[in-house]
């Protein structure tokens, strides 16, 4: 078996199938014309929410909707990995409070703040871990294998917590919520900054064109030298560490750790990342389309609070949107095989 190295600096041989590197470049090269409709559908809500109330285009509106979506902006980076993967990640919705209240517990217990958020970090890590290693070793489906570590990290979240919330003993633990910088709260300059690193990782570096190379397919991937059970068990472990610092800093938003804040996040990050462009079979998504999907849910969901909708509506029109997403990617998926 030959190797050769492609224009866009990935490895092929002559068992993979043609279509393999011009799947990894399509991939790479997001659809300009895709991203547009998103940014334009994403003003246009704006405009249309601006028009009912007079206090949502508000410059500090503006700031509160960037604060509140960066917490999911975080879960959503690493959930895009594991959807341009193939696969998607569940147990988000277990790892975020947890990390919160493991957060909340070791501060309050005098650890400094960084090594603090270090372990928390470590221990999503190891979830991710576990996930990978049942999904790629045993070939259990991502759905069951990541439902089930959803389980034990949101009982491990309210086991700890005893059901409760644990306040912060020191307000000072919320630094990576408070507003500093140019008056912007740090978790957003945060997110900004892993944006772009996982912008230019999955552009321009091997490791990304073979996350997208395992996602287009995966034997051929494996034919062309590709670890996939190890990139696989990579984007898991990224994937819940992601969680896991966005629980740090929902927890910091709150001042509390609680073992329900952050259930959600499944259900919001696979529809921000679905709807900016990736799809469920794999091989396509990227970071820029992943953050339009997480602005234009935090502009419904802060659009509709100052409208007083209530919350239950709330809830409906985010499934509405991901069964919306769902279907633009599907449609998307067969116009790529009609081509």
């Amino acid at each position: 078996m030959t190797s050769t190295i492609s224009p866009t600096g990935g490895t092929e041989t002559k068992a993979a199938p043609p279509s393999v590197p011009s799947r990894i470049r399509g991939a790479l090269g997001a659809s300009g014309s895709q991203f547009i409709i998103l940014v334009v559908f994403l003003v246009a809500i704006w405009l249309v929410f601006a028009s009912l109330d007079g206090r949502f285009g508000t410059g500090n509106n503006m700031l509160t909707i960037i604060s509140v979506s960066s917490v999911i902006g975080l879960v959503s980076l690493g959930q895009a990995l594991t959807v341009i993967s193939g696969g998607f990640d569940l147990s988000v919705s277990g790892v975020v409070p947890l990390g919160g209240i493991l957060y909340a517990i070791l501060t309050n217990d005098g650890w400094p703040l960084l090594p603090a958020l270090l372990a928390v970090i470590v221990v999503g890590s190891v979830a991710g871990l576990v996930n990978g290693i049942i999904i790629t070793r045993f070939r259990i489906n991502p759905m069951i294998a990541t439902l089930g570590m959803l389980s034990i990290t949101s009982g491990l979240a309210l086991t700890l917590s005893n059901g409760l919330q644990i306040p912060f003993d020191d307000i000072d633990a919320g630094v990576l919520a408070a507003r500093t910088f140019l008056n912007v709260n740090n978790h957003v300059w945060l997110l900004l900054v892993l944006s772009v690193v996982l912008f230019v990782v999955l552009r321009y570096t091997s490791y990304g064109r073979r996350i997208y190379a395992v996602g287009g397919n995966r034997e051929a991937a494996r034919l062309a030298g590709v670890r996939v059970n190890a990139i696989t068990a990579s984007v898991y472990v990224l994937c819940s560490a992601f969680a896991a610092l966005a629980g740090v800093v929902l927890a910091s938003q709150l001042l509390t750790g609680s073992g329900t804040a952050g259930i959600d996040s499944n259900l919001q990050s696979i529809t921000a990342v679905i709807l900016g462009g990736a799809a469920l079979t794999g091989g396509v998504g990227g970071v820029p389309g992943t953050l339009i999907g997480v602005l234009i849910l935090g502009v419904l969901s802060n659009g509709m609070a100052i409208l007083h909708v209530p919350s239950f509506y709330q809830t409906i029109a985010t499934g509405v949107v991901l069964l919306l997403a769902v279907g633009l990617s599907q449609l998307r998926v067969l116009r790529r095989r009609k081509k």
